[in-house]
């Protein structure tokens, strides 16, 4: 079951989700050191982390999944990135099927998935969507609670909902459909402290925590590649996606398409 869109953006605008947010970026920038020219989607409720690419990638598109909601993206008004400012003012948001994703066949460069795979009913569904929207060696960062993690014992934040995920485990579901994984992190080393003053050690022990005792991370990051050549069961062919509900204005089209 998902969780509601309005309880992650509560959450991301605490000092514990601002914290969470910066610290997950850094892993995700490490891994993904250079977007520039390329096309970036994120699916779920990634809002908190894709203003680090807009100044940077050719497109960047918010996919949230029609079960958990959605709000808009970029916010009102809002025409900066974390890098500067973006000539694009618009509403970059759509509420689309979390198997059923509104992008054609391989035309992404790269999808960033957090606060999804440990929700969906159907992660098979999903990731052969992903499978099918990248291109030809284009990437996807999965984000999910650490199975032995402390953060997944306690609701009060989004990492301890859903079905958290071993290593091992995340690896072999992107393996049985067509991604290799490539690299792998972790991020979140101390727990959910509520109290403020507290929050700051989460940012200086970071480093220390992952290279000591990275299995206990709160969260896991895995990036995996397009497979082009693989075996397994075969893909049925996709059905048309249905006209996405876009968030804060219309759309006519069916289809999100990159130029």
């Amino acid at each position: 079951m998902y969780q509601d869109i309005g309880e992650l953006q509560a959450f991301y605008d605490t000092p514990l989700g601002r914290v969470t947010r910066r610290l997950i970026q850094r892993q995700v920038t490490a891994l993904w050191p250079n977007i520039s020219g390329l096309d970036v989607v994120g699916l779920g409720y990634c809002a908190p982390y894709l203003d680090i690419f807009r100044a940077r990638a050719r497109h960047v598109v918010s996919i949230m999944p029609a079960l958990q909601g959605v709000t808009r993206w970029p916010r009102h008004n809002d025409n900066l990135g974390s890098d500067g400012p973006h000539p694009y003012k618009g509403n970059l948001t759509a509420l689309a099927h979390d198997g059923n994703l509104p992008l054609m066949d391989a035309a992404i460069d790269r999808i960033l998935v957090i606060h999804t795979l440990e929700h969906t009913e159907s992660s098979r569904h999903l990731l052969r969507e992903i499978w099918r929207s990248l291109a030809p060696g284009g990437r996807v960062i999965i984000i999910v609670p650490n199975r032995l993690g402390l953060w997944a014992r306690t609701d009060r934040t989004p990492f301890g909902h859903g079905t958290p995920f071993s290593t091992l485990q995340l690896r072999q579901l992107l393996n049985e459909n067509m991604l290799t994984p490539t690299q792998a992190t972790s991020a979140l080393h101390l727990p959910p402290f509520k109290s403020r003053s507290l929050l700051s050690l989460m940012t200086t022990f970071e480093g220390t925590g992952q290279r000591w005792w990275h299995n206990l991370a709160g969260a896991l990051l895995i990036e995996a590649e397009k497979q082009i050549y693989a075996t397994g069961p075969k893909i049925k062919a996709a059905k048309r996606a249905r006209q996405p509900a876009i968030a804060g204005n219309h759309m006519d089209s069916k289809n999100i398409t990159i130029d």
